[in-house]
């Protein structure tokens, strides 16, 4: 029985996105790379991509930044490194003029109503979070598959709390359906008369 419960629970989180809503389809269509609903994928190895690391903000013409990039272990360098930094400033000046209560995208099967705000909908920035909510689902639906080991103890353990806690291991099916990643903290740094905005995540 308990088997079957978490097989169920598995296949709400894969099913999660197989029917795509409208902004999720354009992020799948121009993201090919993203893997088809109900496919297990695994974790990878650990990976610093490029990010924008700090600001430089011209008091002259407060409208001019330099941008400083680490390219972390992408080996990203001339037209390669162009195109990611134009992405990453895109992404910036996103953030920057997009309220932070619309910051956010929700594939939740229990709120498809409640995707995307409509404004960063719009942005190359919503598509992408789109999609990396899409990988997070999915990858989450893998690593707790009952039938992998990972899966098994994760299981394991629920049913043992459920049981301590509650004297049962009679689980509603949407009781484990949300996942999400938090931003932990960004610091400021100014030096000298040019102030540099270093965002540690």
């Amino acid at each position: 029985m308990r088997k079957i419960i978490a097989i169920i629970i598995l296949v709400a989180f894969i099913t999660t996105s197989i029917k795509l809503p409208a902004y999720a389809q354009v992020a799948k269509e121009q993201l090919p790379w993203m893997p088809v609903p109900g496919t297990m994928i695994n974790i990878s190895l650990a990976y610093e991509p490029t990010l924008i690391k700090g600001i430089t903000v011209h008091k002259n013409n407060p409208f001019l930044f330099d941008f400083i990039f680490d390219t972390g272990y992408s080996g990203l360098q001339g037209d390669g490194l162009k195109k990611e930094g134009d992405r990453l400033i895109k992404y910036f000046f996103a953030c920057l003029t997009i309220p932070d209560k619309d910051l956010w995208v929700n594939l939740s099967p229990y709120e498809k109503n409640r995707m995307i705000p409509q404004a960063l909908g719009q942005t190359a920035l919503g598509r992408d979070l789109l999609a990396q909510d899409y990988i997070l689902k999915q990858l989450t639906a893998s690593l707790i598959y009952p039938e992998k080991h990972l899966g098994k103890e994760f299981w394991d353990r629920v049913y043992a709390m459920a049981e301590r806690l509650y004297g049962t291991t009679q689980i509603p099916i949407d009781t484990f359906n949300k996942v999400w990643i938090m931003a932990d903290k960004a610091s400021v740094y100014e030096r000298g008369q040019q102030p540099l905005c270093l965002m540690v995540i």
